[in-house]
């Protein structure tokens, strides 16, 4: 397909994208000629297209690097495809036009238009987040959700060595800002060129929704502040989610925690992530029921689950917002030094949050309250509720709100270590790193292991210790003395 072709052929699915006419065609094409480097447009038909935009800018970036527009470094690429796929993307106050219109029919329908707009125009790397490797691990708890990151690329040399040479600029603040919107992006920040964000009002507030580029799971989003101000956990909080789920009933929303270790990744700007996904948390079953004497309309219990969670469920927001707060204030001054729980250590410091998570059951409304503790000591200098040395081979990092749920996301060095832990397990030649060693020598010792299952006994075990994991963060642990101190917390509410 000639140049000029593939030039036609994307401006037909820009045009149908519902952001330009067909009076804008020839503007277009003459846009997307000087990005690549062309001078002309070559005799070329309007036809219907069967490639995807995805497919086009492809052609088009080699084109760029054939003329020199742009190197072969993947951060020059990555801004000229954001600024070729702005073109399939109307602009902000169309986008939000439209989704308005949809949601005046049925939420639902607002999403899905949303979600396909990021997809089709590759502001969600659909074909990067297909490389990841996921599946299910069967536990006393019920099924998880393991996933082997794979889907953004590591950085080669030479795009470190450009990185390096970038004057430090501090705009946006970060990579949640709304300044975000159409930014071009650096060779050390992302492109954004397509970025789009939903304008929302909670409450009289401004905040953003949005999809993440690189999602975890179905339809995964974020809803922003438009102020850039750190995550704090407040009675806003609750009432915010429960907010939300009425908004995108069709959606759980949740908070990451507020403190280092037990946190997230971005802890310096107020936002929620949510979507279109039921997590294995949420299917899991309430295992003792308790009463709050203060909210009788409240249905109160501990779930189970390896780390520790109260569910509330209620038809009255309200009602749940104020039990909710009540639990979370309840929990920042409760200690229990016998279980290494310390709400408040002698400098000062608190360590007690919560990671909060809403949802919809048909006219319920649902709550999950997952107690965190970010104490530190001589022999857990990591986190006395984080991952403990014996399982950081698999999984080292924070205990964010998606690992909470259920879905482990691990580091991409497991996709090449696994394979040399089978090959161990096998007795053939490997490269077993050191610090899996004695996991495998116990795998090896506990199973019949053949070409056949030996992939099934690897993941089965990299899921056991995902469940190991979640048990170390848990606060009230799944022993008797641990189910014990959990009581105790429970009877101060």
């Amino acid at each position: 397909m000639s140049v000029s072709q593939t030039i036609r052929d994307f401006i037909t699915l820009a045009i149908q994208s519902g952001g330009w006419m067909e009076m804008d065609r020839l503007y277009l094409e003459n846009r997307v000629i000087a990005m690549i480097g062309e001078d002309s447009l070559t005799q070329a038909e309007i036809r219907r297209v069967t490639e995807s935009a995805v497919d086009l800018v492809d052609l088009l970036l080699i084109q760029a690097e054939k003329n020199k527009v742009i190197t072969d470094l993947q951060a020059e690429k990555d801004m000229l495809e954001a600024q070729l796929m702005d073109l399939m993307t109307p602009p902000p106050s169309v986008v939000n036009a439209y989704f308005a219109q949809y949601y005046s029919k049925d939420p639902v329908q607002a999403t899905d238009y949303f979600f396909k707009l990021s997809k089709d125009n590759d502001y969600i790397k659909t074909r990067e987040i297909s490389r990841n490797i996921i599946f299910p691990a069967e536990t006393e708890y019920g099924e998880l959700e393991i996933t082997i990151n794979l889907s953004k690329p590591e950085k080669d040399p030479k795009q470190i060595a450009a990185e390096r040479q970038v004057v430090k600029v501090d705009y946006p603040e970060c990579m949640l800002c709304m300044e975000n919107e159409g930014y071009k992006g650096r060779l050390n920040y992302p492109a954004r060129t397509n970025h789009r964000i939903i304008r929302m009002n909670l409450d009289g507030k401004s905040w953003g929704f949005q999809y993440s580029p690189y999602a975890y799971y179905d339809e995964h989003c974020i809803i922003l502040s438009e102020e850039h101000r750190p995550m704090k956990i407040t009675k806003e909080t609750f009432q915010r989610l429960l907010k939300i789920t009425e908004v995108l009933p069709h959606y759980f929303v949740g908070s990451n925690a507020d403190l280092p270790i037990v946190g997230g990744s971005i802890l310096s700007h107020d936002h929620y992530q949510g979507g279109r996904h039921t997590f294995p948390m949420a299917v899991a079953e309430i295992e003792r029921t308790f009463e709050l004497k203060a909210f009788p309309n409240i249905k109160a219990g501990i779930v189970k689950w390896p780390m520790s969670v109260i569910r509330l469920q209620g038809k009255n927001q309200k009602d749940l917002i104020e039990a909710s707060n009540m639990i979370f204030q309840n929990w920042q001054t409760y200690s229990d030094k016998d279980l290494q729980i310390v709400a408040e250590t002698e400098d000062g410091i608190q360590h007690h949050t919560i990671t909060p998570i809403a949802r919809r059951k048909d006219d319920l409304f649902e709550m999950d309250l997952v107690l965190r503790d970010n104490n530190v000591s001589e022999e857990y200098p990591d986190g006395i509720f984080h991952p403990h040395p014996d399982v950081q081979h698999i999984k080292k990092e924070n205990i964010g709100l998606i690992e909470v749920m259920g879905l482990a996301v691990l580091p991409p060095r497991l996709e090449s270590e696994l394979k040399e832990v089978e090959k161990y397990l096998l007795d053939e030649d490997n490269s077993i790193a050191d610090y899996h060693a004695e996991w495998a020598d116990q795998l090896k010792t506990n199973n019949q292991i053949t070409h056949e299952n030996v992939t099934e006994i690897v993941q089965k075990a990299v899921g056991a210790v995902f469940a190991r994991v979640l048990e170390d963060a848990g606060v009230f642990k799944r022993d008797v003395d641990g189910q014990e101190g959990f009581t105790r917390f429970i009877e101060t509410l």
